[in-house]
């Protein structure tokens, strides 16, 4: 399953729900949920924890529009837009964490 969360998880539980109830898959970070996926934040620890389970990959142009694109945290991928359509074709379900 493609998990997409698009809240900042410095805001927002939707991330820490996400990391806790899904099973396993792959997790895309869209607009302010990018944070989550750089390096100083709180939720560093759990998204590392969480690469264990999860494939996890941020979306380049909201990484780069927040110029956090230099502070990834290692195994967290990215993708662009085509990267992101590809990531919605791989998988038969998708699931929206708001």
């Amino acid at each position: 399953m493609l998990h997409i969360v698009n809240k900042s998880p410095l805001e927002r539980n939707s991330l820490a729900a996400c990391l806790r109830i899904a099973g396993s898959g792959t997790i895309l970070l869209i607009e302010d949920a990018v944070y989550g996926a750089i390096r100083g934040t709180t939720v560093e620890a759990a998204v590392k924890e969480a690469l264990v389970r999860f494939r996890i990959v941020a979306l380049q142009p909201d990484l780069d529009a927040r110029a956090v694109a230099d502070r990834v945290i290692e195994g967290v991928g990215t993708v662009d837009y085509a990267g992101f359509v590809d990531l919605v074709a791989e998988h038969r379900n998708c699931q929206s964490w708001l």
